[in-house]
């Protein structure tokens, strides 16, 4: 199984990439920290991101759905099936919790030791360039500038655990899940 990586800034269209990757039979897994941020949110908690426990429980999800995913992952080395595309990994979280101000966990560490150790995502990382602007939304409470920042942190983490950038531009939807599905189904390099 080979487990894709994509990244950037938020409001940059991740999500609407991995929906259309997911049109195409991928097998793709939604970002962690939206959905710690509903579940707490639907519990009555406004901004759940100010909570110390915010970015291990957001590592601990991903870990989770990671492992899920290598349980029923299918077996052949052909095809969309062979592919996991994941919106964000634990680098993000990495990015997050340095763009937060916060300090990186045991729990995050340990994660991203295993994520090394075991090579669980390719070394090419999807980054998703902004749009030019940023929505908010329940979960997104984040300005454009902002948003750039986040960007600049999202990068650097990524470099200094050695990850490769693939730059995936601003454009049209279509055009950047070609762009991102050129990237994917080509054969595994060794």
């Amino acid at each position: 199984m080979r487990r894709y990586v994509l990244t950037g800034t938020p409001g940059a269209g991740k999500t609407a990439i991995l929906r259309g990757l997911h049109e195409l039979g991928y097998e793709v897994v939604e970002e962690a920290a939206t959905a710690v941020i509903a579940r707490a949110q639907a519990q009555g908690e406004e901004e759940p991101w100010t909570r110390a426990s915010f970015v291990d429980e957001v590592v601990e999800l991903q870990r989770e759905r990671q492992l899920e995913g290598t349980a029923t992952g299918p077996t052949t080395d052909t095809g969309p099936a062979t592919v996991q595309v994941f919106d964000r990994s634990p680098v993000c979280t990495h990015a997050l919790a340095t763009y937060l101000g916060r300090p990186v966990s045991r729990a995050l560490t340990a994660e991203i030791e295993r994520i090394t150790t075991e090579e669980i995502y390719e070394r090419q990382v999807l980054f998703i360039r902004n749009l030019g602007f940023c929505e908010p939304t329940s979960a997104r409470r984040i300005s454009f500038q902002e948003s750039l920042v986040f960007e600049k942190v999202h990068e650097q983490s990524y470099r200094t655990f050695g990850y490769e950038l693939i730059d995936i531009p601003a454009d049209d939807l279509a055009h950047r899940v070609a762009a991102v599905t050129s990237v994917i189904s080509q054969p595994h390099r060794q």
